[in-house]
C-alpha cells in the first residue's frame, strides 16, 4: 500500500493507505482523529471541516494523495495549540453563547469560523454580514444566531494573526 506523509496538528505523520483514499478516512479510521465528523461525504455539509495549511478544507474531498509531507492539516483537536492555551478563543466564545445543541456540526463550524476570522483579518477588515453568510456548514439544530453572535464574540478575542 502507498506511504503518505504529512502533518497533523503539529506533528509529522505517515500513513498506508490507498492513493484515493479521503482524509477524512485516513484521520478518522487510521489516525484516530474523532473531531472531524462524517456527515454527507460529498463536501456538501461540512460537518468535516478542517485546516489545510491555514485554510478551511473539507478532509471528505481531499484524496491523501494530494498532501505533501509540508502540509500542514489542523482539526478541532490541535486547534487550541495554534494560540499556545487549553481552549482556543472561538471555542471559547462557542460555550459562552452556548451554541451547541447536539454538537455534532461544531467542531466543523469552529473551524470554518477561524478559517473565516483569519482571512478576513489578512485582508485588513472586519467581518460583514456577507462573510457569515457565506460559511456554508450545515447544523441540523438551527443555532445559526447563536453560531453568528459567537463568530463575532471570537473574532474580538483573536489578533490577524489567528
Amino acid at each position: 500500500m502507498p506511504v503518505h506523509t504529512f502533518r497533523l496538528n503539529g506533528e509529522q505523520v505517515t500513513v498506508d493507505a490507498p492513493d484515493d483514499e479521503r482524509l477524512l478516512w485516513v484521520l478518522r479510521d487510521i489516525l484516530g482523529v474523532t473531531g472531524p465528523k462524517y456527515g454527507c461525504g460529498i463536501n456538501v455539509c461540512k460537518a468535516c471541516t478542517s485546516h489545510l495549511n491555514g485554510r478551511a478544507a473539507n478532509p471528505c474531498a481531499i484524496p491523501v494523495k494530494d498532501l505533501r509531507p509540508s502540509d500542514e492539516v489542523t482539526t478541532i483537536e490541535g486547534l487550541p495549540a495554534t494560540v499556545g492555551a487549553e481552549l482556543h478563543p472561538m471555542q471559547q466564545a462557542w460555550l459562552d453563547q452556548d451554541v451547541a445543541q447536539c454538537g455534532y456540526c461544531q467542531p466543523g463550524q469552529i473551524m470554518a469560523a477561524v478559517a473565516l476570522v483569519r482571512r478576513v483579518a489578512e485582508e485588513g477588515r472586519t467581518i460583514t454580514e456577507a462573510d457569515l453568510n457565506g460559511i456554508r456548514n450545515i447544523c441540523r439544530c438551527g443555532t445559526y444566531p447563536r453560531i453568528r453572535e459567537a463568530i463575532r464574540a471570537g473574532a474580538a478575542h483573536l489578533g490577524p494573526e489567528q
